[in-house]
């Protein structure tokens, strides 16, 4: 079953690289609309919509398994609301704030064909995993408030 294939690379991959809150279908070559999210308990969302988002845009250094070197700048919206179906076919609408908003917002977009490459923003939105580390540590690689330094651009 495709979900829990999503569960084990995804626990798999804390596992290795001590990173990862969520992973769509896609990732691991399935081509259904399905996200798995670690939470409290397993959060598996099919098919997900997005119905409206809300509050304040805010950037935020993101980072992805489909490119494990870098971190690039992105824009998200502070608050989601979502409709999906549980893997009982059972349909939700939740609204979500913050951290699981962005999440949300990333994983959806992969399902929609959309890496956060493609939504990078400013002049240099990308850096390297090594130097976020460097300025950071590794025990906060999503980096959700701004940067007190300027990352040097990547080479692309």
């Amino acid at each position: 079953m495709v979900a829990d294939g999503l569960q084990g690379t995804l626990r798999d991959l804390k596992a290795r690289f001590g990173v990862g809150r969520g992973l769509a279908a896609p990732q691991i070559g399935a081509p259904i609309r399905l996200i798995y999210v670690e939470k409290d308990e397993p959060w598996f969302l099919a098919n997900p919509e997005i119905l409206d988002v809300g509050g304040h845009d805010f950037s935020v250094w993101d980072d992805c398994f489909s490119v494990p070197d870098l971190l690039c700048r992105v824009v998200r919206a502070h608050r989601l609301t979502v409709r999906y179906q549980d893997l009982q076919g059972k349909t939700h609408e939740v609204t979500v704030e913050k951290d699981m908003a962005e999440l949300l917002q990333h994983e959806i977009d992969h399902l929609d064909g959309v890496l956060m490459l493609d939504r990078a923003i400013g002049l240099d939105p990308y850096c390297y995993r090594e130097e976020w580390n460097k300025h950071h540590g590794a025990d906060k690689r999503y980096g959700k408030k701004e940067a007190r330094w300027a990352p040097k651009a990547v080479a692309t």
